[in-house]
């Protein structure tokens, strides 16, 4: 896209759009920027059919003058009718050789600066997935924990779905990724980080969780400090399906959920993508 001289634009955020469910592929449908200059980040969960995912994107990247995409678990699951052979880092390989196709930016690609008003500021889509570690506040062991999750009846779909292969485990990829990104974050310049997951970096956001069994799908204790360590001025995350603005140590953090019509129907205000800047009082 060509971009009008001078434009700046927006950097906004959305996820888990979730487009199979009709009425949220309605919703995708609508999201237009306000400027030719506007970037969008999408962090994950758009969805788990492949054909819903480059539609969504494709749609979204002919939009935006920059689209970029974190993935979340639900890219990552390998249906029965969706291509099951595709598992894992192949899955994973997979999802990226389509956003390369479709001009969108991902974790493989390098960092990208966006330069409007409020910046500059380095976005750096992640993909990190979780290792169980946020468990220990449900029970002393993960094994435990897992065990409460299904008494309880609250089992993550990633446990039949969401395959590691070539890793012996979900923990094991994790904690490999965090390793390859951690490298990747401390090579960074001194340009403030816009740090995007589909996970949240830190366990304080799942407290609000209606089910805290379901926390141990939610991330590693391994980034906790990241916003602190890295020159962070936003972390934008989804996952939860809680969208908010909060605070920890100084460091704004923004959940960027559209989830399930059940629970965005229940929102008083439309669903609508997240300015992450300029902040308003910059605006």
């Amino acid at each position: 896209m060509s971009l009008p001289h001078g434009a700046r634009g927006r950097l906004l955020a959305v996820s888990d759009l979730h487009v199979t469910h009709p009425e949220n592929r309605t919703i995708v449908e609508g999201l237009r920027p306000e400027s030719e200059a506007d970037w969008l980040i999408v962090c994950g969960d758009v969805s788990e059919s492949l054909a819903d995912f480059e539609w969504a994107l494709g749609l979204l990247a002919h939009r935006f003058a920059k689209v970029l995409w974190a993935p979340g678990n639900h890219e990552l699951w390998s249906p029965p009718d969706d291509q099951p052979d595709l598992r894992g880092a192949h899955r994973y390989r997979r999802l990226v050789e389509i956003c390369e196709e479709l001009g969108v930016l991902t974790p493989e690609d390098p960092y990208r600066v966006w330069h409007g008003e409020g910046g500059p500021l380095r976005i750096a889509p992640l993909f990190l997935l979780y290792d169980y570690s946020f468990s220990r506040n449900i029970a002393p062991t993960p094994e435990l924990a897992l065990a409460l999750a299904h008494q309880a009846g609250v089992v993550c779909s990633d446990e039949f779905l969401l395959h590691p292969d070539p890793y012996a485990s979900r923990a094991q990829w994790c904690q490999t990724r965090v390793r390859e990104t951690e490298a990747r974050l401390q090579a960074c310049d001194a340009t403030p980080l816009v740090i995007v997951n589909h996970f949240p970096l830190t366990e304080a956001p799942t407290r609000v969780l209606l089910h805290p069994e379901f926390a141990q799908w939610c991330g590693t204790t391994l980034t906790a400090d990241w916003h602190l360590r890295f020159n962070t001025s936003v972390v934008v995350y989804g996952h939860l399906h809680i969208p908010r603005t909060t605070w920890q140590d100084g460091v704004r953090f923004e959940e960027v959920s559209l989830g399930y019509p059940r629970e965005w129907h229940r929102r008083s205000a439309r669903p609508t993508l997240r300015t992450i800047a300029p902040r308003a009082e910059l605006a």
